[in-house]
């Protein structure tokens, strides 16, 4: 029987059979923090023996995993005992070091790849995936059922907690105003909610809020049409789904929106839309209006006021805000100016006591929460 070679190395080969190998090592059990010390010794057959003085253990070699590398050492764990370690040499024998689990820099299909090669396929992906999330909108967002945009409108946005002015008067008003800018025969739903920003939104599942703040800065319910006819028609025009997908993509779809109520109307509020969109849904509020025989100089009138008041003209960037995405207040204020046929006259879209309602909505709803900023 041959004797075990006398050699500088800290391994040797078992007098047992020839695929076996005993090497010296250090181990902790995960037991407890003694550091033991002996010989690893391997079979031949899958299986790993730790021998020490006053310790003894068994393991599969399927059971080791890569560790890490210290200076002239390499650590190993064990996936059944998290707090195992087992610290090798790193001048084992081919042989033996096979049967060890490879060591691993940046993740085992990245080791054998390269990472230069793994960089390269990982940049390529990563660009689809972004081209994908910037396209899919576009043809997914107008396939999505209405059923399913209402849903995730409820789900998103409910009631507001309470936050939507009423009063008879007011939703008479607000519902006569719709009626005329909205012809299709299941409505859009409107509201005006209780929060001081000139601002205006549609909501998933075909729901429209003016805020007070806007209401308030009208001068004519003319202005309102404008607007309100401008938000129908991204959800006529299928841009809400389109730009929620864009702006918080797929997996508020499936999680829902769990914030509060606020922050849900200030992420949809500040939901945009491309410049296309914005152009379409102005060209649908100029035709409803042209149908229910509503004059568009109040909606021109309203855009002139926002372009004197922010530098807003044809040719300036656009505003920061509500009209971030939107075409210029100069550009919006002459097509609606344009718009105007000649020698017409217009009846007015609401009473001045219709109006008024409106603007008192929220002020005279006991019941109606208002909107908490901080």
């Amino acid at each position: 029987m041959a004797k075990a070679c006398s050699t500088p190395s800290t391994w040797a080969r078992s007098d047992a059979m020839d695929e076996a190998f005993r090497v010296a090592a250090e181990w902790y059990d995960g037991t407890n923090a003694v550091r033991h010390s002996g010989n690893l010794s391997w079979d031949g057959s899958g299986r790993f023996s730790l021998v020490a003085p006053a310790s003894q253990m068994e393991f599969e070699a399927a059971d080791l995993r890569f560790g890490e590398t210290r200076p002239g050492k390499t650590v190993y764990r064990r996936k059944s005992v998290p707090d195992f370690r087992l610290i090798l040499p790193d001048d084992i024998p081919p042989g033996l070091a096979a049967q060890l689990p490879a060591k691993s820099d940046y993740g085992a299909w990245v080791d054998r790849m390269g990472l230069g090669k793994a960089a390269g396929i990982f940049a390529v992906v990563s660009a689809a995936a972004v081209a994908l999330f910037m396209t899919a909108p576009d043809w997914l967002g107008p396939r999505i059922p209405t059923s399913w945009e209402r849903n995730i409108g409820e789900a998103m946005v409910g009631d507001f907690g309470g936050r939507i002015c009423h009063t008879p008067a007011g939703d008479a008003a607000l519902a006569k105003l719709l009626a005329k800018v909205d012809p299709a025969e299941e409505k859009v739903r409107a509201g005006v909610a209780n929060m001081d920003m000139v601002n205006a939104v549609a909501l998933p599942g075909g729901q429209v809020l003016l805020f007070d703040g806007l209401v308030q800065q009208a001068e004519s319910p003319e202005e309102l049409a404008g607007v309100l006819g401008h938000e129908v028609g991204h959800v006529r025009e299928r841009h809400v789904m389109t730009a929620l997908l864009r702006q918080f993509g797929l997996s508020i779809l499936l999680a829902g929106a769990d914030s509060g109520v606020s922050n849900s109307v200030f992420g949809l509020a500040s939901m945009g839309y491309s410049r296309d969109a914005e152009r379409e849904a102005d060209e649908y509020a100029r035709a409803r209006m042209a149908q229910s025989e509503i004059s568009p100089l109040g909606a021109a009138g309203f855009f002139e006021r926002m372009a004197k008041e922010h530098g807003d003209t044809e040719n300036s960037p656009a505003l920061v805000g509500w009209l971030a995405s939107h075409p210029s207040s100069g550009e919006r204020a002459k097509a609606y100016r344009d718009a105007v046929r000649k020698g017409a006259n217009y009846p007015p879209v609401l009473t001045a006591q219709e109006f008024e309602a409106l603007k008192s909505m929220c002020r005279e709803d006991p019941d109606v929460e208002e909107f908490d900023f901080f």
